[in-house]
């Protein structure tokens, strides 16, 4: 135990969660996955529609967080491969040499705790989508959308009942709501990545300084 490298450790905490990650949201992969198949074929009014309001996604908003963690994680991997690359062999920071310069402990533990329980939180917020209940509205916003049954009712009801218009309302608002959901987990993977660094810059810190004393 007093000999367990923690820069190795890291890397395989790292690598684990990346599975682990993975695993856990497969399902929701795959869904999505699916359904991007599907909707050409089966709704491609619906796919046109979605098509003219592509604007609500390009927001700053939703692209900043993305370039946030593109820049975390090469600031990442400089750490890692060039300024500190020889922290993970046998002669690095190991748990001995961490207890004996026991003040970095007040940042390397704080740190490693509150990584591990905010990957543990995140693993217990993957949302489950319900296919059959998408597939659902999706079948009736495309109905809507081909049939001449929408122009009956809307002449019928004198246009206060327009269900193009309201089918055109309901898509922007859904639009709305999948670019704040982007938006929510973008900047959720920033903090969970720039946790990750913090607790891998005080442990390569560390090192730093013990090779040095």
């Amino acid at each position: 135990m007093w000999d367990l490298n923690l820069i190795r450790l890291l890397d395989f905490y790292l690598a684990f969660m990346f599975f682990v990650g993975t695993l856990r949201r497969f399902a929701q992969y795959r869904k999505m996955a699916q359904i991007a198949f599907t909707v050409p074929g089966r709704w491609p009014m619906l796919l046109k529609l979605i098509h003219d309001h592509r604007t609500v996604f390009a927001t700053w908003g939703t692209i900043a967080p993305a370039i946030l963690a593109a820049a975390v994680m090469i600031i990442q991997l400089i750490a890692s491969r060039g300024v500190w690359p020889m922290a993970g062999t046998p002669d690095g920071l190991t748990v001995g040499v961490l207890l004996q310069h026991w003040p970095a402990m007040f940042a390397v533990v704080p740190l490693g705790l509150a990584m591990i329980g905010f990957d543990a939180w995140g693993m217990t917020m993957v949302s489950n989508i319900d296919r059959a209940q998408l597939d659902k509205y999706f079948d009736q916003a495309e109905y809507w959308l081909r049939s001449p049954a929408a122009h009956v009712v809307r002449f019928a009801t004198f246009g206060y009942i327009n269900p193009r218009r309201m089918v055109n309302l309901e898509v922007r608002k859904a639009l709305v709501a999948a670019s704040s959901l982007i938006n929510y987990t973008l900047w959720w993977m920033n903090i969970q990545v720039g946790l990750r660094i913090l607790f891998g810059l005080a442990l390569w810190i560390t090192w730093a300084f013990t090779r040095r004393v």
